[in-house]
């Protein structure tokens, strides 16, 4: 039987920051929901991280593993970044969002140094051309403001 604790390790740290991306989608959706557009757009990152939480929730248990349930200090860092947004406005709420974004690009980076080939292939095909999207949305967005 083939061990997959390392890959479950760093499945389970993307986990954290894709669960802590949901709830900063969440704080800046209910900051920005007279902004229909933007709104809109946060909605389908928020979706987008959702799904990929759903995914490697789905490839840990498959691996044997026990998924994480909760987002971890990101998490809790993020969480006071949207607070501080809130008081802000929009621009800085977004600004918040890209920089998790950002974090979750090298992330997913360096997860795939770690893991094993068969689980960097599935991070590479499954996970990253999804991660780009919400970073380059997020990125666009921000420029608009």
């Amino acid at each position: 039987m083939q061990d997959h604790s390392k890959d479950t390790t760093e499945l389970n740290r993307l986990l954290k920051g894709e669960r802590s991306a949901c709830e900063t989608y969440e704080q800046a959706m209910q900051k920005l929901s007279d902004e229909p557009s933007v709104h809109e757009a946060l909605k389908a990152g928020h979706d987008s991280h959702r799904m990929r939480a759903e995914k490697l929730t789905s490839e840990i248990q498959r691996l044997g593993g026990d998924p994480s349930r909760d987002s971890g200090a990101w998490g809790s860092f993020a969480t006071l970044m949207q607070k501080g947004a809130k008081a802000f406005g929009k621009k800085a709420a977004v600004s918040a969002l890209e920089e998790g974004e950002d974090k979750g690009k090298r992330d997913y980076g360096a997860a795939t140094d770690k893991v094993s080939p068969t689980c960097r292939q599935w991070i590479e095909t499954e996970l990253q051309p999804e991660q780009m999207k919400t970073h380059d949305m997020l990125e666009s967005l921000q420029s608009r403001l």
